[in-house]
């Protein structure tokens, strides 16, 4: 007896010409005969099918089957190749097992599916949480995501966040462990700094986080402050909100402790920027690190911290000298001691409004005025720390010159408007209102504030007359501050290994403007502080997927960044179409070579029909 026999290879169908008989002993035995080809539609099945009616002279069967593809409806169409990447990169970091955190509670709605809901949205469509619902409607989800029954609704998505900040603790803890795979426990070189996010609302609220604070990006706000540790390899592994008036230096100490308690490190090397350093936290560092020695944990604590030259001014005279030492003109590094007296603590006076120069340059201020010191108290405590000193001439240039400038254009200005002050005084009217000296004075004093010169432009506001003078020393003793990076640090490395540790901290900026700009994480609209917690948790969890992706990009020397390669996989559509005598088809769209070289490169298997939740169009569904 001969059938036709249905097999599969590859995700493929085909057919094959089988013969059923019995051999010698009488025992059934099948052979194939012959293999017809594909089944799927416009396959080899279907060509031979034409051929035979062709052949016996049936050419009215053709025009049926051209009828019903004439007949076709097609239904719909819905990205999914974006969602299934993030789907397979979630499954294989294992975040499914972040809902252990929350397993005990008394939860009716599925959070780990509205989690990994609102994380997705954030990469391929970043929206509000009513944007999130909108985004659903227009994807098709993966096999196992879940809503297979309904898609969830708003308030499903905020009682989420709720359980999410309510377990935030032990989700932390269960991340932790998740990541550690990817993490180097001998030598980890974390990454920290802050930023601002801003966010809408006047309305107050019990523990507000939302708070008026001076901006990341320029101006006054209100908003949050986030914070962010990430890996040398540019792994985020830690996160916190605070509140949006938060002093930086505050936060470093309980994030450090922090991460102690959830990661096994062996030694940890603490690099960042400026506005973290104080003299208060290098002591509380030294004091952990004796406090972990003396618990028998061997933990290796290091630091690479810059210093606001602003702020300290104890190394104006080895600055000279190393700035004698060396040629200005060319880039160079050099070290030297740090010897802060302990009496000038309350003396120094944070002034860094002119520190930043094009990102690497710092700048100094005055020098701590000293202090009456009563005859009972105790001599004071000499600390010596190693400073390293980085010289880039160009950015020096580039501070100089824009320093000058913008004090020639302030002293022109006052000159005008003191030589108008002269004129009105011998009797000379000009136009308009005649100018007062306790008007020209407020002026200036706003626009040398404005300028953040006052330290360098003094109008002296006392003086009955209008009057102002250029503090010509400390103009200089800034000039030779440019375009040097101060970096203060406990280890041996060598000054040049300092240098380019601190400068890699570039990329944790990297990190904060994938945030601000893919991720989209503000402005935020949330008004609770647990809702704001939740979402800086949720945005969390996109910038770890947006890493993931980016390193395994690079590992795979592919241009591409993970926002252009969702773009391009986004075009993978699940596609639903309806034939003239009511058969439901379904498939995906053809992929391109570039969308397979980008799932290989990610190491995503590619995604079949079979994979994808159907939407319920008809209960008898075929796949394409």
């Amino acid at each position: 007896m001969v059938f036709i026999k249905v097999t599969t290879s590859g995700g493929r169908r085909y057919a094959q010409l089988v013969e059923s008989f019995r051999n010698e002993s009488g025992q059934p035995r099948q052979r194939t005969l012959a293999t017809l080809g594909r089944l799927e539609a416009g396959g080899d099945v279907d060509r031979l099918i034409q051929a035979l009616h062709r052949a016996q002279g049936r050419e009215d069967a053709a025009p049926g089957a051209s009828a019903a593809i004439k007949g076709l409806q097609f239904l719909e169409s819905r990205s999914t190749g974006d969602v299934w990447a993030l789907w397979q990169l979630w499954q294989s970091l294992d975040l499914e097992g972040l809902a252990l955190a929350w397993s005990g509670s008394k939860c009716e709605i599925d959070t780990l599916g509205c989690l990994r809901t609102m994380v997705f949205n954030r990469l391929c469509d970043p929206a509000s949480k009513l944007g999130v619902l909108r985004w659903l409607e227009t994807v098709a989800l993966p096999k196992g995501f879940g809503f297979e029954a309904a898609t969830p609704e708003h308030h499903h998505l905020l009682r989420a966040m709720d359980v999410l900040d309510d377990h935030a603790d032990a989700i932390a803890h269960r991340l932790a462990v998740l990541m550690r795979p990817l993490i180097d426990q001998e030598l980890s070189v974390v990454f920290y700094d802050l930023t601002t996010v801003r966010i809408h609302g006047e309305h107050q609220v019990d523990q507000d986080v939302r708070a008026v604070g001076a901006s990341k990006e320029g101006g006054v706000a209100r908003q949050f402050m986030l914070s962010l540790v990430q890996t040398a390899e540019g792994l985020p592994i830690a996160h916190e909100v605070h509140p949006g008036n938060t002093a930086e230096a505050s936060t470093l100490l309980p994030m450090i402790r922090k991460l102690l308690e959830r990661w096994p490190l062996k030694r940890v090397v603490l690099v960042a920027d400026r506005g973290l350093l104080s003299l208060n936290n290098l002591r509380e560092l030294d004091a952990l690190r004796a406090e972990l020695a003396k618990a028998g944990r061997a933990v290796s604590l290091e630091y690479v911290l810059a210093v606001p030259a602003a702020r300290y001014g104890e190394f104006k005279d080895e600055l000279q000298t190393l700035h004698q030492a060396h040629d200005s003109s060319q880039a160079w590094v050099a070290e030297m001691t740090w010897r802060h007296s302990t009496r000038a603590d309350k003396a120094d006076k944070a002034d860094d409004a002119d520190t930043a120069a094009e990102g690497t340059a710092t700048a100094g201020a005055d020098e701590p005025q000293a202090q009456p010191v009563k005859a009972a108290r105790a001599a004071p405590e000499i600390l010596t720390y190693r400073l390293v000193v980085d010289h880039d001439p160009e950015a020096a240039q580039r501070r100089t010159l824009a320093r000058r400038a913008e004090m020639a254009e302030l002293v022109a200005l006052g000159e005008q408007w003191g030589g108008r002050l002269d004129a009105q005084e011998q009797g000379q009217r000009g136009r308009g209102r005649p100018l007062s000296d306790s008007g020209a004075k407020a002026r200036l004093y706003n626009a040398v504030k404005e300028a953040s010169l006052a330290h360098l432009i003094k109008v002296d506001l006392k003086r009955e007359l209008f009057q102002f003078t250029i503090d010509e020393a400390r103009q200089q003793y800034l000039e030779r501050l440019d375009g040097k990076l101060l970096l203060v640090t406990n280890t041996d490395a060598p000054a040049a290994e300092v240098v380019q540790r601190y400068k890699s901290l570039a990329d944790i900026e990297r990190g904060f403007r994938a945030l601000k700009s893919e991720i989209e994480i503000g402005p935020v609209y949330h008004r609770l502080p647990r809702r704001i917690r939740a979402h800086a948790l949720v945005c969390f969890l996109a910038l770890i997927l947006h890493r993931v992706l980016r390193m395994r990009l690079k590992a795979s020397q592919r241009p591409e960044s993970p926002a252009r390669l969702l773009e391009q996989l986004r075009r993978v559509q699940h596609q639903a179409a309806r034939t003239a005598d009511g058969q439901l088809l379904r498939g995906l769209t053809e992929l391109g070579g570039l969308q397979k070289e980008l799932f290989s490169a990610i190491g995503v298997a590619l995604p079949s029909p079979a994979e994808i939740t159907p939407t319920n169009h008809s209960d008898a569904p075929v796949s394409l």
